[in-house]
């Protein structure tokens, strides 16, 4: 891999960003963050052992429309957006420690506009089966209240939406995208690793290599 230093993994909720960029992280001795720990947006609607749907949570996800609910997540990634381009650029910086960055607020458009060095990007896609399965296993989604499904399923509305359109600007922009299938978290950290090598060779039309680019496109099935 030809210097680079942060891997940005994005894609929507469920879809196993958190472990597979533990394991890129892992390989390449890089940290490994979150965007959900820069600023949380409302949380997942559903009860853990260890905690309760906070009341302004259950309200979010009961009383907003799916496009409502689309629309605050995404401005809340805009707001966001400057704290993570600082700690993008941070990182790149010689001598500082290589990052594995993940999060939903890792959105296409802003990150194609990126003019950072040394920076690779790829989405995880799964199908929404596979999303709508994670969520209810997660939740409990057969033993649940009416109510609570109903927060489920509000925000398996949102995921579902927010990956279509995830999914649109990926294409639009030539970035990489993984689908994580049947695939396991070290599969998958085989196929980021390869896009992030494919991402730091010269563009083509020149280009010496010395120094990776921001992120750039490709294809990756």
């Amino acid at each position: 891999m030809r210097d680079v230093r942060v891997v940005l993994i994005g894609g929507t909720s469920n879809t196993g960003k958190s472990t597979v960029a533990e394991a890129v992280a892992e390989r390449l001795g890089f940290e490994h963050r979150s965007t959900d720990g820069l600023a949380r947006h409302p949380g997942r609607p559903w009860r853990t052992p260890e905690r309760e749907v906070p009341p302004h949570v259950a309200e979010h996800y009961g009383t907003l429309t799916t496009d409502e609910l689309i629309a605050s997540v995404l401005a809340h990634y805009e707001r966001l957006w400057p704290r993570i381009e600082e700690l993008v650029t941070d990182h790149a910086r010689d001598g500082a420690p290589g990052l594995v960055l993940e999060g939903s607020a890792l959105w296409p458009e802003r990150v194609a506009r990126l003019t950072v060095p040394r920076t690779a990007a790829v989405w995880l896609t799964a199908d929404d089966t596979v999303v709508r399965d994670r969520v209810r296993a997660a939740g409990r989604y057969e033993e649940a209240a009416e109510g609570e499904r109903l927060l489920m399923d509000r925000f398996l509305a949102r995921t579902g939406r927010y990956q279509a359109l995830m999914v649109d600007a990926v294409e639009a922009f030539g970035l990489d995208r993984i689908d994580v299938g049947g695939r396991t978290a070290a599969e998958l950290a085989d196929a980021v690793l390869a896009a992030v090598e494919g991402q730091s060779r010269p563009a083509r039309g020149g280009g010496t290599g010395d120094t990776a680019e921001g992120p750039r496109g490709g294809e990756q099935s």
